[in-house]
């Protein structure tokens, strides 16, 4: 499935709705990856770590240790992202099952506005991403200035926004030299953005994106 993605331009990754979040009770999260004409041709979900997963969950949000996997539509993992502990600089480590690391996504100190980079697996910039907070639902990959790929939030609709997750993001690859590795640490990005910007935290709903820079 990984280097199947050369064969997209565009992406729409979605958060699968759980009744229980309408009760402020944070599940697995889980989603699925489908093409521009809604067919899934990919999912992804957070590992389920019993009891104490779910404590950290509740009371730590993005800033807890998880991992997340992703799989084919014939349920084969094809790539693995994990996400250490760290109250400021999260970071995904992507990853295939095999071991073969893919690189890494890391946030940047910015301030009302939110920044990452992409780095390949010696550290090297890939390609940077801002979001400004004018445009905080626009994260813009970029290599010396020229962007490569892109991710936009979609807009759920009011009940979603302001009491579940269920968050929907259009991955748009516009570089077609990208490659396999890159185009997989973009979509694992698409993933780290709403867990780190968009995920319930306490009681500040998805409005954290507007505040959590």
């Amino acid at each position: 499935m990984l280097n199947s993605l050369t064969s997209f331009s565009r992406l729409v990754v979605k958060q699968s709705f759980e009744l229980a979040e309408l009760f402020g009770f944070e599940t697995r999260n889980k989603y699925r990856i489908c093409n521009e004409h809604g067919e899934d041709v990919a999912f992804a979900a957070e590992q389920q770590k019993g009891f104490i997963g779910i404590l950290f969950r509740q009371f730590l949000g993005h800033w807890r240790t998880f991992d997340l996997h992703f799989f084919d539509t014939r349920r084969q993992e094809f790539m693995v992202a994990h996400h250490p502990f760290r109250w400021y600089f999260q970071r995904l480590e992507v990853r295939e099952p095999q071991g073969r690391r893919l690189g890494v996504i890391e946030r940047r100190f910015a301030i009302l506005s939110k920044r990452f980079v992409v780095e390949d697996v010696n550290g090297r910039v890939l390609m940077d991403v801002y979001s400004p907070f004018f445009r905080f639902w626009t994260f813009p990959f970029t290599t010396q200035g020229r962007e490569r790929a892109r991710i936009l939030k979609r807009w759920s609709g009011v009940g979603y926004e302001m009491f579940t997750d269920k968050d929907s993001f259009l991955v748009e690859y516009l570089d077609s030299s990208l490659s396999v590795d890159e185009r997989g640490l973009v979509l694992s990005a698409a993933i780290y953005i709403d867990l780190k910007y968009f995920e319930r935290k306490g009681n500040g709903g998805g409005l954290n994106a507007l505040f959590d820079s």
